[in-house]
């Protein structure tokens, strides 16, 4: 639903109820929207290690290289 400005001013308490309970409701100004109202969603805290044992990888990924791959790395010229 799309509400101009001058009606949410008007009637804020009764749109922030509706928001609150489901409905999307848009703000317009001069018909162009402005704002979507949701309803606050309390911040979740981060869990650390949530993807402990599904993330594979082989064993030499992290062998050291060669210095001719090193040099060869080190001394492209992808940059600009």
């Amino acid at each position: 639903m799309i509400i101009n400005l001058a009606e949410a001013k008007a009637h804020l308490s009764q749109i922030i109820e509706r928001v609150y309970h489901g409905e999307k409701i848009t703000i317009a100004k001069n018909n162009l929207p402005l704002v979507d109202l949701i309803p606050h969603q309390k911040p979740v805290k981060r869990q650390l290690g949530i993807a402990k044992g599904q993330i594979h990888y082989d064993d030499d990924l992290f062998k050291s290289t060669t210095d001719d791959e090193q040099d060869a790395f080190y001394d492209s010229q992808i940059e600009p």
